[in-house]
């Protein structure tokens, strides 16, 4: 007969039978287990002194316990994946990315395989021995307090499109080309980033900017889609700051179609608003960009195009788009 862990439910017959006065031998007769079963379910997870009551709602708990430890350290003995978990982690790769991607780069090798919430309990035990890994958590903060954009304005802008009037097709996000861009505000005048965000594959473009002006934003908008091929340049949705005030000559210059989400309606452009919270990983609110190389800004960016998405069944955006850009012909 194969050998199957007690359940919950085998706990709480044992301990109403051992109650009423049943022997080791009938308690396992009535739930289909051996006796010696019974005694070790006893010895282990039952009460700390003799005199005291063999009771479920002590025992369940320790033994979950007591499992949960045993799996914990059994994973944690393969090195090959600690290994692979720690490498990923360093990354800044979050632990449920880590998880999904294991079942992609080891699909035949179940003995790599780990839940997201292992992963956590590896960091902060790691952690309590003074290690490093938690450093590379997100971290999130409870409430966030609703900031001044970059020169917004209450007044819409000149000629603005509206998200209304915006293909069909980009709701879909079944081609690639569609972009979101956004503003990430550093400390007082030390300037920020222009970022813009393709809605299909997630990928990530980022460029400085030294001020709010609008011709800033502008400039460094098309300098950064020069390395996006035409054909996967469609449209771009952008909010009614007005560092998007020139926008006409960003679409001719990039082939672009600019529209204008809808006030206060940030979910419009989810994508790129998710996104900024990934970069605040890297350059927190108050940031002094001045200090900030463009090497260290590339290597973030860097970083999130190659960190796994859910979203993207564990790629990751870098995947995704040089894979679009294949299959166009693009490369």
């Amino acid at each position: 007969m194969p050998y199957h862990h007690l359940t919950e439910k085998d706990r709480y017959v044992i301990s109403h039978l051992k109650l009423a006065g049943f022997s080791l031998r009938e308690i396992g007769r009535r739930i289909g287990r051996h006796h010696t079963t019974i005694r070790r379910e006893i010895e282990r997870n039952g009460p700390e002194y003799p005199e005291d009551v063999y009771w479920y709602y002590h025992t369940q708990p320790t033994a979950m316990e007591r499992r949960h430890r045993a799996r914990h350290h059994r994973r944690r003995g393969n090195t090959r994946l600690f290994d692979y978990v720690a490498g990923k982690i360093r990354l800044d790769w979050p632990p449920e990315a880590i998880a999904g991607r294991l079942k992609l780069d080891f699909p035949d090798d179940f003995s790599m395989r780990i839940s997201h919430e292992t992963i956590y309990s590896w960091i902060y035990m790691d952690s309590r021995n003074r290690g490093d890994l938690h450093h590379h958590l997100r971290r999130r903060h409870k409430y966030r307090r609703r900031q001044t954009r970059y020169g917004s304005g209450r007044r819409f802008i000149p000629g603005r499109v509206s998200i209304e009037l915006r293909p069909a097709v980009v709701d879909t996000r079944k081609r690639c080309g569609d972009w979101e861009g956004d503003t990430m505000e550093g400390g007082k005048g030390s300037g920020g980033l222009a970022t813009h965000v393709e809605r299909r594959c997630r990928y990530l473009i980022a460029a400085r900017l030294n001020d709010k002006k609008a011709a800033t934003m502008t400039q460094q908008s098309i300098r950064s889609f020069r390395k996006v091929p035409r054909a996967f340049r469609h449209t771009l949705t952008v909010d009614n700051g007005k560092e998007f005030s020139r926008f006409k000559e960003l679409e001719a210059k990039t082939g672009l179609t600019v529209y204008f989400a809808d006030p206060y309606s940030a979910w419009q452009r989810g994508t790129n608003e998710n996104t900024n919270g990934l970069l605040r990983q890297y350059f927190p609110k108050g940031t002094d960009f001045r200090s900030i190389s463009d090497k260290e800004i590339a290597m973030a960016v860097k970083k999130i195009n190659n960190r796994p998405r859910k979203c993207l069944n564990y790629q990751t955006p870098h995947e995704v788009y040089f894979h679009a850009l294949r299959a166009g012909g693009a490369l």
